[in-house]
């Protein structure tokens, strides 16, 4: 056959692509943490709780629960429930943080420390395991464009600190194993600025402490605050 009639469709380079994932289909297949496993059970069990759900639908649910790896597999087991798993829309994301993340990458410090301080740019979920290392969460100078934040932290022979906004509401789910995880009281870590008043955020806080310490403060660090950085 003459070059000239070679079928266009035959050409690589005009054979058809596959599409690429949208950014919902990218969330639904997004691995879940054992953090948001739990959040989906204690869905279910209020749902059963309230007469939604059998005992025996409870019991299959969970056990698919457990079972389940993907985002999009939280959506199919409880979406039908109050509370339940949406599937998440870029169209449904306030004005100007389409592109915000709500899972931020895992904090793994094994013998390390690693430290988010300054102006950075929080997601909503943020899961953190320590290993004999130290982990700095500051969210006092963060940039947080959620009402609430969750944060899932793992501290085996390690120490965690957590500086929350001093007018930000701690709901704070503690497991200590021959650990420490301890909050600081809301009057004390320096006065709130009444002139300009920030947004209360709320905090979300499970903390494991195997051998480990976990810390939640408030307000601004003291040198901060003395002006000495």
């Amino acid at each position: 056959m003459a070059q000239d009639e070679v079928n266009p469709a035959d050409r690589p380079q005009d054979a058809p692509r596959p599409s690429q994932p949208t950014g919902d289909e990218l969330a639904l297949r997004r691995r879940v943490s054992d953090f948001e496993r739990e959040e989906v059970a204690d869905v279910l069990r209020e749902a059963a709780g309230e007469g939604r759900l059998s005992y025996t639908e409870l019991e299959d649910r969970l056990e698919t629960l457990y079972a389940a790896k993907t985002y999009g597999e939280l959506v199919e087991i409880a979406s039908d429930l109050p509370n339940g798993p949406t599937v998440p829309s870029a169209a449904a994301a306030p004005a100007g943080h389409q592109n915000l993340s709500q899972v931020a990458p895992v904090i793994n410090a094994f013998l390390s420390e690693t430290k988010r301080t300054g102006g950075w740019l929080v997601s909503q979920r943020q899961e953190v395991n320590a290993v004999l290392g130290d982990v700095t969460l500051d969210y006092t100078e963060a940039q947080i464009p959620f009402e609430e934040i969750f944060v899932d932290v793992k501290s085996i022979l390690a120490d965690v600190k957590i500086r929350v906004p001093q007018n930000a509401i701690v709901h704070l789910d503690s497991n200590p194993i021959l650990g420490s995880v301890s909050e600081q009281e809301a009057g004390i870590g320096g006065a709130v600025d009444q002139q300009q008043p920030s947004p209360v955020k709320v905090f979300h806080i499970r903390g494991t402490a195997i051998l480990g310490e976990i810390k939640i403060k408030r307000g601004p660090r003291l040198s901060k605050r003395l002006g000495l950085t």
